[in-house]
């Protein structure tokens, strides 16, 4: 995650300059004394592990091992060296507890707790009038310090969050793809498949008996080879335009071709693209499923315009077989109307057959 990564880089940087700076400003305490200073160093070094065990698991979105004891560690360290060192040592390290405080805990609780600290840091320093603006300088690092280093830590995690997110909707992207191909692939090479077999089943019966009509197969059976190949390439392209008059003008031909008598009636009704496709799509779907799973003799395709709704029917005469293969077909064509703002169904009928419906805004 090249993002989340900068950020925390960053964000390990600046935490790390901030404590780099408290630990210098802890290095003045040699000045009473190679002991004090030593001591000051000593108490100084614990401090700043704490602060960066912390840190770095924070920054990772995570929580240090032995957590929750690493927060009264670093509280002890920090408030320990007031015993030990004159002139308000915790006043240099509790700015440091405060960003710990602030990532850790919940904000109802972190915040009064800083607060506190603010008060004591106050009550400690507070030595002389004129010494004011020093104790306020003091007590201001730690709100301000404890604040920045909560907002670097969150900034990390949004950040990694955007990336796991961006991740995931690339993911779903590449999915969506696949799901596409595979729908555009079964709906429309299964038509051209289906004819490419009838034609070369017709083909290969009149070869004997009538050689010049079986040539005639062979000729369409290349030309539905070609438009098949030409289907794939549309499909790798991601276009796909239909037109539901050239589609029902290529169903019928293939159904009469097959032996099945076929009537359309198309409603002089001007369609959207997105709803001129999906009724396009129902028109070869449902056909296709016409010649491979049913024996129908006769097959009518009509579309009829009623309150901004079009509705395509497909019906057949077959006593054997489904209008649509469930979780494959149907489902595509589902999705196709779904997509467009409608609906599709296939059941049987009453007489016998199966009736494909498909309502779609116009």
């Amino acid at each position: 995650m090249v993002i989340s990564s900068s950020a925390q880089r960053l964000a390990r940087v600046l935490i790390t300059g901030v404590s780099v700076v408290y630990s210098l400003i802890g290095l003045l305490y040699f000045m009473g004394g190679p002991a004090t200073g030593l001591l000051a160093a000593a108490v100084m070094v614990a401090v700043v592990s704490t602060h960066y065990v912390n840190m770095r698991a924070a920054l990772r979105g995570g929580r240090p091992p032995l957590f929750p004891a690493t927060l009264p560690l670093q509280a002890v360290v920090t408030y320990a060296g007031d015993h030990l060192l004159p002139s308000g040592w915790s006043s240099i390290a509790a700015p440091l507890l405060a960003g710990t405080l602030l990532v850790f805990v919940a904000l109802r609780w972190a915040v009064p707790l800083v607060v506190l600290m603010m008060v004591y840091e106050g009550a400690n320093m507070w030595i002389a009038p004129g010494l004011a603006v020093v104790t306020l300088f003091y007590v201001i690092t730690i709100p301000i310090t404890g604040s920045m280093i909560y907002v670097l830590v969150r900034l990390v995690r949004v950040a990694a969050d955007l990336e796991e997110a961006r991740a995931e909707l690339a993911d779903a992207a590449v999915l969506k793809e696949r799901l596409r191909i595979s729908r555009d692939l079964h709906d429309g090479l299964g038509r051209s498949l289906t004819a490419i077999a009838l034609k070369g089943d017709l083909a290969a019966r009149l070869m004997d008996r009538d050689p010049a009509s079986a040539r005639g197969e062979v000729g369409e059976l290349v030309h539905v080879a070609r438009e098949a190949a030409q289907d794939v390439r549309q499909v790798a392209r991601g276009y796909r335009a239909m037109s539901l008059t050239g589609e029902t003008d290529r169903a019928a031909a293939l159904l009469e071709s097959s032996g099945v008598s076929c009537q359309a009636h198309l409603a002089d009704v001007r369609l959207s693209r997105r709803a001129e496709e999906a009724l396009a799509w129902g028109v070869r779907e449902a056909v296709t499923n016409v010649l491979r799973h049913s024996r129908a003799t006769t097959c009518t395709i009509t579309t009829s315009l009623r309150e901004g709704l079009v509705r395509l029917e497909v019906a057949d005469d077959g006593v054997a077989g489904e209008p649509c293969e469930p979780g494959g077909g149907l489902t595509g064509l589902a999705e196709r109307a779904s997509q467009a703002g409608g609906t599709c169904s296939a059941v049987p009928t009453d007489g016998g057959g199966f009736l494909l419906t498909m309502e779609v805004p116009a």
